[in-house]
């Protein structure tokens, strides 16, 4: 494709990756998760009221950028406007749901871009789309707040909400059960298809970020006033809060845990990440892009906003993805900087491949990067984007790559 289009969905297929790992899917305490989550109180919830102006989403088109390079096997061209996520389904990775500027989301097949059916209805960019546990069911929820869920298997819609503007959203690990997090700092968790409620109220600013915790019983959510609370899901009570000098200057952008969710890692506006144990809220430290030439100018702080973090499972190591364009891999057990690849342009995603030392991240100029953590060094890169790249996706066997 000589002149790709600017908001087009491209399959990169990573040609240049000698070892190509399965991944083998845990699922080893799904079933009890799952029927404990049937004791939870889900208290009566009403409509959080008006879902806000959908006319005026705040995005702003950029200029289309050249790309003369199209390193992608497939194009996914259904939107008409910025594509804002893309999730697989977990189950047989063969079915891709996507949301984007258009207001319009579309399930479809990943191996030849047929569109298994569209989830319509929606009012406002759609900013949250993705596949339950056992791929049975895929969400779809938009930035004014309206959020529907889907029957894969007649694509038809089974149960629909409206909260206030939407922040995040997130299926529960084991169970049909949805988190979402608001901009008046509610949490809403709905047991689905029957729409029983329970709600966690946080502080009177927007839960910006929320991440459930491998154990399913558990959930992180980060605020724009810089805290974050661990709330018990059944129980519905904050666990512990941190804020203060022990929590970040400004609103949580991303959160993180390791596969034995016994650690987990934020990042924030205010250039930080804070690694703490979850079990007692201790915050074990803190990192920055200390040598980034962003320092002098409030402007230039904010462009070294942390926007993406993640532990790698097979060494001691995080990496912390920052606007600036700064990748850094951070040695967990010195607590120092091992690593810092520089991108041209600002990071807006990362991800480790699920058992080695390789990531793979997405930027502004529209390229996907993999970086070896052990050496620092890049491995590859993929173009093929005319625009930012604003979410991807790696498939189970990590050798396709979904942006």
């Amino acid at each position: 494709m000589d002149n790709p289009e600017e908001d087009s969905l491209n399959l990169y297929e990573d040609e240049e990756i000698i070892e190509v790992i399965e991944l083998n899917d845990t699922e080893q305490t799904a079933e009890d998760l799952a029927e404990e989550l049937e004791d939870v109180d889900f208290s009566e919830a009403g409509n959080a009221g008006n879902a806000g102006n959908a006319d005026d989403d705040g995005w702003e088109a950029e200029d289309e950028m050249e790309s003369e390079q199209d390193d992608s096997e497939l194009t996914f061209s259904k939107h008409t406007g910025s594509v804002f996520c893309v999730s697989l389904d977990p189950v047989s990775n063969s079915l891709a749901v996507t949301g984007g500027e258009d207001d319009r989301a579309f399930v479809w097949s990943v191996s030849d871009g047929d569109v298994l059916f569209e989830c319509t209805g929606h009012k406002d960019s759609v900013t949250c789309a993705a596949f339950s546990c056992d791929s049975k069911l895929v969400v779809s929820a938009d930035m004014s707040g309206l959020i529907k869920v889907w029957k894969v298997e007649n694509k038809e819609e089974i149960w629909s909400f409206e909260v206030g503007d939407l922040e995040w959203l997130e299926w529960h690990p084991c169970a049909p059960v949805l988190l979402a997090g608001t901009a008046d700092g509610n949490v809403w968790m709905w047991k689905i298809p029957s729409g029983e409620c329970k709600t966690f109220q946080g502080p009177s600013c927007q839960a910006t970020s929320g991440k459930i915790l491998p154990d399913g019983k558990r959930a992180i959510v980060g605020y724009e006033d810089g805290s974050l609370r661990l709330w018990d899901l059944k129980q519905g009570n904050a666990v512990y809060v941190i804020k203060g000098h022990d929590g970040h200057q400004g609103a949580l952008t991303s959160i993180a845990c390791n596969k034995e969710g016994t650690l987990a890692l934020t990042g924030s506006v205010d250039g930080q990440a804070k690694l703490f144990n979850t079990s007692t809220g201790k915050v074990l430290c803190s990192f920055s892009n200390e040598n980034s030439e962003a320092k002098d100018s409030m402007q230039e702080q904010d462009s070294n906003s942390v926007e993406s973090v993640g532990f790698c499972n097979v060494l001691p190591l995080v990496a912390v993805a920052y606007l600036d364009g700064t990748l850094a891999i951070y040695d967990m057990n010195s607590q120092s900087l091992r690593h810092r690849c520089k991108h041209e342009v600002g990071v807006v995603h990362l991800q480790w491949e699920e058992a080695s030392a390789v990531i793979y991240t997405c930027n502004l100029a529209g390229v996907v990067t993999l970086w070896d953590a052990r050496s620092g060094v890049m491995m590859s890169e993929y173009r093929g984007h005319s625009a930012e790249i604003l979410d991807f996706v790696l498939n189970r066997s990590h050798n396709r790559i979904y942006v």
